[in-house]
This record gives structure tokens, sequence and C-alpha cells, in this order.
């Protein structure tokens, strides 16, 4: 009977801070690879960085079409640039034009 009483006696003095320990160590584990915890608020501000870049990549690849489309009005063509720009991409020449040839690696423009 000693013996039984000792057993219990030890099991109510161990489980309750077991408890509470495992509880604690739960909770500590949550705060580090829950759902909500540093580890996921770690990846989700990296995701909002790479969102933002991507947001000013867009903007800039917008500026740049938003560029070129207000050069394609007709008040912005300049006819000699046009000339000069269908010409070099046709590869045409007229008889007193000056040709200046470049290397493969060079770029023209």
């Amino acid at each position: 009977m000693t013996l039984i009483r000792l057993i219990k006696r030890g099991v109510r003095a161990v489980a309750p801070p077991a408890f509470f320990l495992s509880l604690t160590a739960y909770f500590g584990w949550n705060v580090l690879h829950g759902a909500h915890g540093i580890h996921a608020y770690q990846e989700q501000m990296q995701l909002q960085k790479d969102a933002l870049q991507a947001r000013q990549d867009a903007d800039d690849e917008q500026n740049v079409w938003r560029r070129r489309v207000v050069a394609l009005k007709e008040k912005a063509l300049d006819a000699d640039m046009l000339d000069e720009r269908a010409r070099a991409t046709m590869n045409l020449t007229r008889s007193g034009d000056l040709v200046v040839p470049y290397g493969p690696h060079d770029k023209l423009f």
C-alpha cells in the first residue's frame, strides 16, 4: 500500500510541471514554426519584397512602352529619323549613302 501511495504522490508531483512544460514547449514551437510564427512572418516579408520588386519592374516596363507610344504620335515623328530607321531595319541604302560596316557584336543603337 505504501508503494502505491508513493507512486501516486510521485505522479502528482511530476504531472503538473510536466504538463506545463510540454504546454510551454508546444507554444514555443508554434512561435517559431507555426502558421503565424516567426518563420512564416519572414517568408511573408520576402514575398512582399518580391511583389514590390515585380511591381517596380512592371511600372518601369510600362513607362518604357508609354514613351515608345508617345514617340509614335504624328507630331513626334521626324521624317529623316523615320527614313533612317526604316532603311536601317530593311538594310537598304541610297546610291549616295556612305556605309560604315560594324562588327557582329557592335550595337548600332
